[in-house]
Order: structure tokens, then C-alpha cells, then sequence
């Protein structure tokens, strides 16, 4: 068994799968869309391991969650980017280009060199080796 893909929920699709093809080379497939339910979908790959679905449709309300506190529920999506140089530049990288980075980078107590940053509609992205 393993984890094929995750998913989220926005209200910019164009947006939210260029920053991931971007900052995480992540290659979109085709554009699903479902005229009757309004609902439209992009699957992104990555290198490796599951896929991430984007996913938009009108319906679904904003996020009531407080960005900069923990929650119960999904709380992060973790990125390996291969080495510590990578997460220092790549963080670097994404702080000039105006994104919040809310930690790091940084060794955590039980051993991962990693940051943490919010993608453009504020969910978490653990950057690590």
C-alpha cells in the first residue's frame, strides 16, 4: 500500500499550480473539469513519491484556520528537496519573493534540517533534505 496523492482546495488554480511548478517542479497534467458540479482540477507530479490534486470550485468557503497556529487536521505538506544547501536557497529564494516563511530553516530536535513556508493560500510547506 502507499499514498497515491493529497489534496487540496482553492480558490485560484492557476496560481496555486504555477507556484508549485515554480518553487517544486512539480508537472501538471491536463485540466479536469466538471461543468455540472463546477469543479475543476489539476493533478501535479513530482520526481517522486504521491501526486497532489489542486482543486477549485466556488462552493467551497475560505479556510477559518489561524495560519500562524497549529490545528487539528491536515497541517503540512513536506517537500524534500534533497540537501540543506537546497532548503537554505530554495527558502531564501521564496522569502524574497514575498512569501511567509513561519520557521526555519532550522535542525529540529529529532534531527530534520528543514523550513517552513506558506504557499500562496496559506497552507504549510515543510522544506526538507
Amino acid at each position: 500500500m502507499h499514498i497515491e496523492h493529497f489534496a487540496i482546495w482553492t480558490h485560484d488554480l492557476e496560481r496555486l499550480k504555477t507556484f508549485y511548478e515554480k518553487y517544486f517542479q512539480a508537472t501538471a497534467g491536463a485540466k479536469y473539469v466538471n461543468l455540472a458540479h463546477q469543479f475543476e482540477s489539476f493533478f501535479l507530479s513530482f520526481a517522486t513519491g504521491p501526486r497532489l490534486e489542486i482543486m477549485r470550485m466556488p462552493t467551497v468557503p475560505l479556510a477559518k484556520n489561524d495560519l500562524e497556529a497549529q490545528f487539528t487536521g491536515y497541517i503540512h505538506l513536506a517537500l524534500s528537496v534533497g540537501s540543506i544547501e537546497q532548503v537554505d536557497a530554495l527558502t531564501a529564494r521564496l522569502r524574497t519573493d514575498g512569501y511567509r516563511v513561519l520557521d526555519g530553516p532550522r535542525t529540529t530536535g529529532d534531527g530534520y534540517y528543514e523550513s517552513v513556508v506558506l504557499d500562496p493560500d496559506g497552507n504549510r510547506i515543510e522544506i526538507t533534505v
